[in-house]
């Protein structure tokens, strides 16, 4: 085997606009910008605990839709579009709960899109849990704060995903 090299391969790096933007000098520091995107999120989380208790409402109307079988493919996407909003803020508003369940629901509904069986029961259960998650007394709690509730809604998320058809490849 020889050791030169088989091929003249040169890398080279692009010059984007977004790397020249970032490098241009002014701007605000990294403290700082942190610290009003806090104030930000300070001034918008009592809005954030109404806007939890709406979408927590939608996404049960919407899976009630998907449960009655008159529905389309798209109220399934739009419960899987409305519990991903919830998992992907929840905790940055201080709701680590509510993110915790939603993250399993949304492994649920992902497993029911790729084929598996609607199961009300376990549906349900997820939305009992975002419902009190969203309560006062819940909502600033940790999943680990609620070990009995965490480690059951766990429980039938594997259930759940153990008996999807994707659990079988």
């Amino acid at each position: 085997m020889s050791s030169k090299p088989t091929s003249d391969v040169h890398v080279f790096y692009a010059d984007t606009r977004f790397e020249r933007m970032a490098r241009r000098p002014g701007g605000k520091s990294r403290e700082e910008a942190l610290a009003e995107a806090q104030a930000e999120i300070d001034r918008l989380q009592p809005e954030f605990a109404k806007w939890l208790s709406q979408e927590v409402q939608n996404l049960a109307a919407t899976l009630a839709q998907v449960e009655s079988g008159n529905s389309d493919k798209t109220q399934l996407d739009r419960a899987s579009r409305i519990c991903a909003q919830l998992r992907d803020t929840g905790a940055t508003f201080g709701f680590e709960f509510a993110t915790f369940i939603a993250k399993n629901l949304c492994d649920i509904l992902d497993v029911v899109k790729a084929g598996a069986a609607y199961d009300k029961d376990v549906i349900d259960c997820h939305i009992d849990a975002l419902f009190l998650a969203r309560s006062s007394t819940y909502r600033h709690l940790r999943p680990d704060q609620v070990p009995e509730i965490a480690s059951g809604l766990q429980r039938v998320l594997k259930l759940a995903i153990d008996t999807s058809p994707r659990s079988g490849e």
